[in-house]
Order: C-alpha cells, then structure tokens, then sequence
C-alpha cells in the first residue's frame, strides 16, 4: 500500500509539473516557404518596463532538419494581436521562422535573461528563463500549394551566379522591377506611434516635406479588395490598397525605408520615440 502511495504521489508530482509547462503554440500554414510562428507565453512585461525586455531577454530557437540548421531570434510582441490591440505589455514572445524544406522540423529554445544580453556574444551569458529554455519540439512541412507570381510557390531569392538573382527552388530568373518611391512609404497614418518631427524650413525637390500630413493613399481606398487585411475596424485599407495597386501594374518588388531619423522624412522607425533606440513599438 505504501508503494502504491508513493507511486501516486510521484505520478501526481510529474504530471503537475508537466501541465505547468507553458504551451508552445506553432501558428501558421506548415508549408515550405510560409511563414511558421512559434508563440511562447514568457515574462510578463511592457515596452516601457524598467527591465528593458528589448535589451535584457535573448530569445532564440535553432531550427534543424537533417543537416540543415538555423538559429533565428526571437522577439517580445505584447499580445497575441499587438497590432490589433495597440498593447504595449503581454507575456507573449514570438519566433518567426519560413523553413526551405518539406519535411520533419526539431526546434530548441534557448531564452536567457542578463543584463544587455542581446548584444552579448557568449551563449552561456546571464540565467535561464526558466521554464522555457531548452524547449523543444517538432513540426512536419509539406510542399508549397502557391501557383503563380505567389513567390512562395518558387522559394527564396538567391544570388544565381551568373549577374542575376533567382529562384532558389524553381532557379527562374528574378528580375528586380517596381516601385522606388516613396522611400518613406511606411510613413501611413493608420500606424500608431507614427508621426514627424523635422524642424527644417526648406524641403528640396522629392524630398518629404514635415509639414504636410502623413500617407493617407486615398486614392488607393477603391484598390482595396473585400477579404485583405485591414487593422482596428478597417485600418489600413489605403496603404494595401496601393500594393494592390502595384501588384495590377505588374511590378514584383517595392523600395522603402524602415528608419530615416537621420534622413529627411523622419517619419519611419520602428522604436516607440524617435528618440528612443533600445525599446520598440509592438
């Protein structure tokens, strides 16, 4: 009766622990070239929180498959749907990883937290998180079901060798045409915590200009399709609208800025200040 006993104890123990675990969620269409995300409940914290969680946790997962391997970073993301809910705190962590080959995938977590860890280069810096470091898991990829001009149905661009770029899978040639301005594109007006700053006075010719408005694409509102995405009760339908736009006009490709503070527009950035440079906009 006595080993009974202990034997239920230890049962009860070992499960317990086991159902403690956070639940690791793999988002995403399991396909070769889609995009796969791992959503991990982590540390509760904020973009503003003292403990600096854009600085001070390392979240990695090294992807492997066969003798393929990749050690991809991770990030804090608030919520489940920041862009939804515009939160600037959340225990939700995220990797983002588009695997280049069908097939069974392992992951392994590796999430620690110390002091400017992030731009430490010893993987053995600062102290586990506990609970998630050293996770692991795995996924199983089937082939890409995209056709067409979806670039998911021929894989990544590669250097092809010989003056172009590629396919890596389908090895069609890729040549770059499309859209170069405007450079400050995502300076949208329906993204939160987007504005300008610029004190100067005169504005060169194709420069932008600090005292006009941001990107609304009004003329784009009709581009928009009933089904693309929009944001926050229908945000976001004129910048989609113009990639829809660009998408009619046959261009494969379109330049833009993440960051100009120092440029002319000083409209873009993905910090929560443009003064700011170690914590970010969820």
């Amino acid at each position: 009766m006595k080993n009974l006993t202990l034997l239920f104890l230890f049962f009860f123990l070992f499960t317990k622990a086991k159902a403690e675990e956070p639940y690791i969620s793999i988002d995403g269409e399991l396909k070769q070239w889609h995009k796969v995300t791992l959503t991990i409940p982590g540390p509760l914290t904020s973009e503003y929180a003292k403990e600096n969680p854009f600085l001070n946790y390392k979240l990695e997962a090294t992807f492997t498959n066969g003798n393929r391997s990749y050690t991809v970073p991770g990030f804090f993301a608030a919520e489940i749907n920041a862009a939804e809910t515009s939160a600037e705190g959340g225990n939700i962590w995220k990797v983002r990883f588009r695997p280049d080959e069908p097939g069974e995938w392992k992951f392994k977590i590796s999430f620690r937290k110390g002091k400017d860890i992030v731009v430490k280069e010893n993987d053995d810096f600062g102290e586990p998180v506990n609970s998630i470091d050293g996770r692991e898991g795995t996924f199983t990829i089937e082939k890409s079901d995209k056709t067409g001009d979806d670039f998911r149905a021929q894989g990544r661009i590669v250097n092809g060798g010989k003056g172009y770029f590629k396919f890596q899978d389908s090895e069609e040639i890729w040549i770059k045409n499309g859209a170069d301005s405007p450079e400050n594109f995502l300076a949208f007006t329906d993204f939160d915590q987007t504005s300008r700053f610029s004190l100067k006075t005169e504005v060169r010719e194709g420069e932008a200009d600090p005292k006009k408005d941001l990107h609304k694409y009004e003329p784009h509102l009709a581009d928009w399709n009933e089904g693309d995405p929009t944001w926050q009760n229908g945000k976001g339908k004129g910048i989609i609208g113009a990639l829809n736009y660009l998408h009619s006009a046959g261009v494969n490709s379109v330049y833009m800025l993440t960051m100009n503070i120092l440029g002319d527009g000083k409209d873009v950035w993905p910090y929560t200040d443009h003064n700011e440079r170690y914590r970010f906009d969820c």
